[in-house]
């Protein structure tokens, strides 16, 4: 089928800025203070790294690199050395860039562009770790032992020079080819190995099919994208970063955590009663994190439940703490460990502060005024932030919904009902695979969850409701 109509798309699309607010570009002062800073970071304290052959994966068309690693194989284990973007190199505490942020939150992405965190000089120019260089970083150095599990850590500033920028289907094509040289071969081995300790943690990572917007003839589509295992193995080497930077914090006493409570009885009932209607066997003596392992989320029935069991890991928030109280709840319960943000600064505000944290601890030294000023505001602005960035991915998602069937109101589709709303039986949601779209159907009697079902569009619109389905 033909792609959805760019221009109301794009037109709905401004609108949604609007009304969110968001800016159309960066202040002046912003603008000047960030070409000066790309020009002349703060680059005290910086041991030279470039000697490392560090490479960055990320989609093909990023351009905001926050991660370098450089993996290799030691006598009794393996080390990763992993950079992180220095954005404090370039961001003077108090100044217009640093305001300008705490303003923004998070880079806010859409179909026909981004709201990005800082200014393109920086973050997808000097502050960014493309290939070329030498850029700032944050330098960590973690030590595994042969089982994957960690024996020392090392946070130091550092220049570092990216060799490669690889794609994800690349790397997954050399690793499956046995053509990737050791240290991108690694990423396998030390994946599956902290896979394997997340099992022993009593961790969970979901592999949840993505609804992907593509651009295509000046117009665009929906397809649903899952993860390929190279994606899960590179994500692993970050959650370790952040387990690591948790640590840290925890000894020195002051930090700042990602944190997650429990999900209570309920909502674990409700996920069983999900599985039982979409024939995903589940005894009950098998922990939820053991059947999330053995799903595939290529099958139908499968990515309807991984899409069910994100509703287990609502309630993620910050927390700060100091004088060594750790907050309650302290774990992030998906994670199974003390955990935190600090992999992402030039895309998330909190990663600059967690890595701050983290490098004072880590030289001996208190973390400086103007960190310890802001922390205390951190939980509050980064969940506004996220509202923010949550909600753009949903409307941008649901409005390219409605462009791409404008037009095809009282068609008939193949579909799964996927979610059924506890106080009413007949409203719910529905995963239909071609286009892939994933949306609201009304009935006049309780919905078969985990069943398919031929459903007919009532609605497509780039109003409030957008798209809305009914049983055949």
């Amino acid at each position: 089928m033909t792609g959805a109509d760019g221009a109301p798309l794009r037109a709905a699309l401004h609108a949604l800025r609007l009304r969110l607010g968001l800016p159309a570009g960066f202040p002046p002062a912003v603008m000047a203070e960030a070409a000066e800073a790309a020009g002349s970071p703060d680059l005290s304290g910086h041991r030279d790294a470039t000697d490392l052959p560090f490479l960055t994966i990320d989609p093909p068309d990023s351009t905001d690199l926050d991660q370098a690693m450089y993996l290799e194989r030691r006598p009794h284990g393996f080390r990763v050395h992993y950079a992180i973007a220095d954005v404090a190199a370039f961001v003077r505490p108090g100044g217009a860039l640093d305001a300008e942020a705490h303003r923004r939150v998070t880079t806010l992405y859409f179909p026909d562009g981004k709201v990005p965190l800082h200014p393109p000089v920086l973050s997808e120019g000097a502050a960014s770790l493309l290939p070329g260089g030498p850029r700032p970083a944050a330098l960590w150095r973690i030590d595994l032992d042969t089982e994957g599990r960690t024996v020392a850590t090392e946070v130091r500033r550092a220049l570092v020079r990216s060799r490669a920028k690889l794609g994800y289907a690349d790397v997954q094509r050399q690793i499956d080819a046995g053509t990737a040289e050791e240290p991108l071969a690694l990423l396998k081995d030390i994946g599956l190995l902290r896979e394997q300790q997340e099992t022993v943690r009593g961790g969970i990572s979901l592999d949840v099919p993505e609804q992907e917007m593509v651009e295509r003839d000046g117009g665009y589509d929906l397809d649903y994208r899952a993860p390929v295992p190279a994606e899960r193995w590179n994500a692993q080497i970050s959650l370790l970063t952040g387990m690591a930077a948790a640590g840290i914090m925890r000894d020195s006493g002051t930090g700042i955590l990602r944190t997650l409570p429990v999900a209570p009885d309920g909502a674990v009932a409700r996920l069983r009663r999900s599985a039982e209607a979409l024939h995903i066997d589940w005894p009950h003596h098998v922990a939820y994190a053991e059947v999330v392992r053995s799903l595939d989320p290529k099958e139908a029935a499968h990515a309807a439940f991984l899409q069910e069991c994100t509703t287990l890991l609502r309630g993620a928030g910050y927390s700060v703490f100091d004088h060594g109280e750790l907050p309650a709840p302290a774990v992030h319960a998906a994670v199974a460990e003390l955990y935190t943000h600090c992999t992402a600064p030039l895309r998330r505000l909190v990663d600059r502060y967690a890595a701050e944290l983290c490098l004072a601890a880590s030289a001996g030294r208190e973390p400086p005024e103007w960190l310890l000023q802001a922390l205390d505001g951190l939980p509050k602005e980064m969940a506004e932030g996220t509202r923010r960035a949550n909600t753009v991915e949903r409307e941008c998602v649901d409005l390219t919904e409605a462009a791409l069937l404008g037009g095809r109101v009282g068609q008939v589709f193949d579909a799964f009902v996927i979610d059924v709303e506890d106080d009413d039986p007949a409203v719910g949601t529905v995963h239909v695979q071609d286009p892939a779209i994933v949306a609201r159907i009304e009935s006049g009697a309780p919905l078969p969850l985990g069943q398919r079902l031929q459903v007919r569009l009532t609605r497509a619109d780039l109003g409030p409701t957008k798209v809305l389905f009914a049983p055949a």
